[in-house]
């Protein structure tokens, strides 16, 4: 699983800003694979192959009969060699999907991954019984086996997490069509997104650019230079309204499909099923974020309007910096020091696991034709170690991207410890980590500034960032609710997805900005409606999450580093319950939002002080 994000990065002065970033590193993949045609590569398609249909013909059919032994049972045996062979498939498609996202346009890259997609599907099929026959056995003896076996007790956790999907899980000749078509169904959707944004160009004064440049353009201090950008973006993007509003109603009726068979009741009970979150919690932080609109997002940008001299902003206005935002460019080093430190403060440790961040290449900074937009940290397997992918351009949301996406490795680093099968952390706990390396880098910063102007132009940037990351992901999810939800009565077309577009985004960032004629065009290029439905809310989740932690942390008189660092060394063994009770917090309480939300009013308050 790749943990992605949206970085509107901040523009792309010239060529000079680029050579100003010093020398930006590039990942070695060698730790997974010396190179696409590597002999040990073929080795491990063939091995894996090999072994899926190996395990199939030893276990399949005899779980059942193994869990009745209790102590003599084999379970525990099955369990490490499934894990292994998972292993094995996530270090194939991982090194093949880091290699793709390095550059989509090149065809021997798409080719290399399009093939490992397959095989990997196809060894993958093999496996598919063993999840579906333990859930078959009988409670009572999965409990027994779990208390007497002790290598399968190791894997209690998984055992346990792995039961909650019983309800939803379909007779095995149906689990492996659905599996086997994934590959030329929803697979085949999301790399033509994937590709097709890739091939995208925007004419912004007589230049072609990229979908990353073209958005960087939209954080420009001149406002034409933002409205030019804005409407090359739409121009663009209606060309293109057929491909993706194609590739969203089938996107979205396959969901429904899926989700019809499995019988899940509302159309984001899937994602919450899988993040292991309970749907009243997520009701509760997306209307708590909704009330707060006014005093959040309108408030906010009615200020910024008034700094910028302007009655209403223009959409492409939203991001537009501050006359007070330092311009001069972030060379790599400098942001490399400015997290490293701010990491270092919190605990010595985890400043020398992001270490080895840049000292080992685990770090593709450049942005490059063809390269995956936005940025990403990718766990691969536990016996290797996570990459972090960026499109660095050397402003101050970029250093800030950097201290989230290193969060995430550190975090990926202390999880690989539970193994394979139990590292991977549901992704409302998986934003935690990042946006407390964020809000570490940000608190660090803020401490060393002393000039009014430049803690302004800070408070407001961090202010933008929070209201980005909680406000607009939840106005994600509500226009994701409705295109889900209408798409069961038909196919829409562009101009409903566009007017659900408009509904959301009004709703969210008030009437101090006016969106104008083109913006109806923008769902268009956000991958998470694409590759993860209902992903979105995650941010909102870890951001308020984090604002309640922090809290916690800056009252604490010591220990919270070592109760910090034993919560993302749990990764998916633990409930967010059990997670954050050490703590003190508790999600499922409605009032826990209050918290994380007051945080950023408070801050916008600082401002309102400021001006």
């Amino acid at each position: 699983m790749r943990i992605l994000r949206q970085q509107n990065a901040a523009p792309l002065a010239s060529s000079q800003a680029l050579r100003d970033l010093g020398e930006l590193p590039e990942w070695d993949l060698s730790d997974l694979y010396s190179g696409m045609e590597a002999p040990e590569l073929k080795r491990d398609l063939e091995r894996a192959a090999e072994e899926a249909i190996a395990f199939e013909e030893r276990w399949k059919g005899t779980l059942a009969a193994e869990a009745k032994k209790g102590a003599e049972g084999r379970l525990g045996e099955a369990l490490r060699a499934y894990e292994a062979i998972e292993e094995l498939i996530g270090r194939i498609a991982s090194y093949a999907g880091l290699v793709y996202a390095g550059n989509t346009a090149d065809p021997q890259r798409a080719k290399l991954y399009g093939d490992i997609q397959e095989k990997m599907t196809d060894a993958s099929a093999h496996l598919l019984f063993f999840a579906l026959e333990l859930n078959l056995v009988d409670d009572a003896d999965i409990m027994d086996a779990l208390e007497k076996d002790a290598g399968f007790g190791h894997y209690r956790p998984w055992v346990l997490d792995l039961r909650k999907d019983k309800p939803y899980q379909l007779e095995d000749r149906i689990e492996q069509l659905f599996h086997e078509k994934s590959i030329t169904g929803r697979g085949a959707w999301n790399r033509l997104f994937d590709e097709t944004m890739a091939d995208l160009r925007f004419e912004v004064d007589g230049e072609e650019l990229t979908l990353e440049l073209t958005l960087n353009h939209l954080q420009d201090a001149d406002g034409n230079v933002r409205r030019k950008a804005s409407e090359a973006l739409a121009r663009t993007f209606r060309k293109n309204l057929r491909t993706f509003t194609l590739i969203t109603n089938t996107l979205a009726k396959d969901k429904e499909i899926s989700d019809r068979w499995r019988g899940f009741d509302d159309i984001a009970d899937s994602r919450h099923l899988a993040n292991r979150v309970e749907r009243p919690v997520v009701d509760a932080l997306a209307s708590a974020v909704r009330d707060a609109y006014p005093r959040l997002s309108h408030r906010y940008y009615a200020m910024k309007a008034r700094w910028l001299g302007m009655e209403q902003m223009n959409h492409w206005d939203r991001n537009a910096p501050l006359p007070e935002t330092p311009q001069a460019t972030i060379r790599w080093d400098e942001a490399k020091n400015t997290v490293l430190s701010a990491y270092h403060r919190f605990s010595p440790d985890m400043a020398d696991i992001a270490r080895k961040f840049f000292d080992k290449r685990w770090i593709d900074a450049p942005a490059r034709p063809g390269k995956a937009p936005g940025a990403f940290a990718h766990p691969t397997v536990p016996a290797a170690h996570p990459y972090v992918l960026l499109n660095y351009m050397g402003k101050p949301r970029d250093v800030m991207t950097l201290a989230h996406e290193l969060g995430h490795g550190v975090h990926q680093v202390l999880a690989g410890g539970q193994g394979a099968l139990m590292a991977s952390t549901p992704l409302t706990l998986a934003e935690t980590a990042s946006v407390f390396g964020e809000m570490l880098t940000f608190r660090s910063l803020l401490e060393q500034t002393r000039d009014r102007r430049e803690r302004k132009a800070m408070l407001a940037q961090k202010v933008e960032d929070m209201i980005n990351t909680v406000v607009r992901q939840i106005a994600f999810y509500e226009f994701e609710r409705k295109v889900h939800a209408e798409r069961r009565n038909g196919e829409l077309t562009a101009d409903r997805i566009g007017q659900f577009w408009l509904e959301v985004q009004a709703e969210s960032l008030g009437p101090a900005i006016g969106l104008q004629d083109g913006y109806e065009t923008f769902w268009t290029y956000i991958p998470h409606f694409i590759h993860s439905p209902f992903y979105v809310y995650a941010y909102a989740f870890g951001d308020c999450l984090v604002n309640s932690l922090y809290a916690v942390y800056q009252n604490a008189e010591r220990g919270f580093q070592e109760k910090y660092f034993d919560m993302l060394r749990a990764g998916g063994t633990k409930h967010h319950s059990e997670l954050l009770k050490p703590f003190g917090l508790d999600a499922s309480d409605p009032a826990f939002w209050q918290i994380g939300l007051a945080v950023i009013s408070n801050l916008i308050d600082e401002l309102e002080a400021l001006d």
